[in-house]
């Protein structure tokens, strides 16, 4: 079956394989070194730029003996603001906080928030569940850290494997005696080691993310399949109950949509307060195309909106 993909995303795309024509290929492997940087160049495209910040600062922590570091935006200055802690995507192995930073930008501004973002170590240096603890140990600190932001209204966020992390941070903090955050944001985020959905089968490859490439991601993020089971890898494996409200965005053409349809439908039959959005005709990935893509703009609208009345 042939799908109809929004015009604004196929001309993002085109724009994007042009480019792509003319480096090295971006290839999956133990050794990330040179695709990384191909991948980064790509993602930058549509990465910079978006709505200007009354504040932008660097900062480092260092978290479980790595230096991390740590992105923060504030639309506004004269108030304590809510926060989102943004963990990027890029299949646990590539891209950065400035691949998303045009995102972040959107959202605080959309939310009237602060985001902080995390540079979480990628894999395959770093596997499960390192890159979940250092998020998690990012949150602690950050409770723990006067930069002017008010802690007491946190909402954790990612997009596809950083929305793993978001979902993963959230179940570990539950369970671990908090801080807990009042939200999640996650758009198309990883939830499941299983590559059998309907939509792992219906969009396998020429949809962007293939079923290939997210089998070499976990290849490269887990250390062996009991890590692939473990419900802070594999969030729909989770007890949902006492989650945060959460909000899972999903694109139309993408191998994880159903994934976070089911991920939402077990977190409402935990009685979790969640909502579920799938945006028609566009890949995953089309958040970050928020200057050519105006589907992109609505989403990013809808979470400001919704993250608004959950942070207050």
């Amino acid at each position: 079956m042939t799908h109809r993909i929004d015009p604004e995303q196929a001309a993002a795309n085109a724009t994007r394989d042009a480019l792509a024509a003319t480096l090295p290929p971006v290839t999956i492997s133990e050794t990330m070194g040179p695709s990384r940087a191909v991948n980064e160049r790509l993602s930058m495209i549509y990465g910079q730029g978006g709505p200007e910040m009354a504040e932008t600062k660097e900062h480092w922590l260092l978290i479980r003996g790595r230096r991390i570091q740590i992105r923060v935006h504030k639309p506004i200055l004269g108030t304590k603001l809510p926060v989102l802690v943004w963990f990027h995507g890029g299949g646990w192995v590539f891209q950065s906080i400035d691949t998303h930073d045009r995102l972040i930008r959107e959202y605080a501004a959309a939310a009237g928030c602060a985001t902080v973002s995390v540079a979480y170590s990628l894999a395959p240096e770093s596997r499960f569940p390192q890159p979940l603890l250092e998020c998690a140990d990012v949150v602690r600190a950050l409770v723990d850290t006067d930069w002017g932001l008010d802690t007491s209204r946190i909402a954790l966020g990612g997009d596809s494997a950083g929305g793993n992390l978001a979902l993963a941070t959230a179940i570990h903090l539950r369970d671990v005696g908090g801080p807990v955050p009042r939200a999640v944001l996650t758009p198309y985020p990883v939830t499941s080691s299983d590559f059998s959905s309907p939509s792992y089968e219906e969009f396998a490859a020429g949809y962007g993310l293939t079923r290939a490439g997210m089998q070499a991601y976990w290849d490269l993020y887990t250390r062996d399949h009991a890590d692939r089971l473990n419900p802070l890898a594999a969030p729909l494996r989770a007890d949902c109950a006492g989650l945060p409200p959460t909000f899972i965005q999903l694109a139309e053409l993408d191998v994880l949509r159903s994934d976070g349809e089911r991920m939402a439908a077990k977190m409402q039959a935990a009685g979790v307060d969640v909502t579920l959005a799938t945006y028609p005709g566009v890949l995953h990935g089309f958040m970050r195309l928020t200057g050519p893509v105006a589907m992109a703009r609505r989403a990013v609208a809808e979470a400001g909106v919704w993250l608004k009345g959950k942070l207050g």
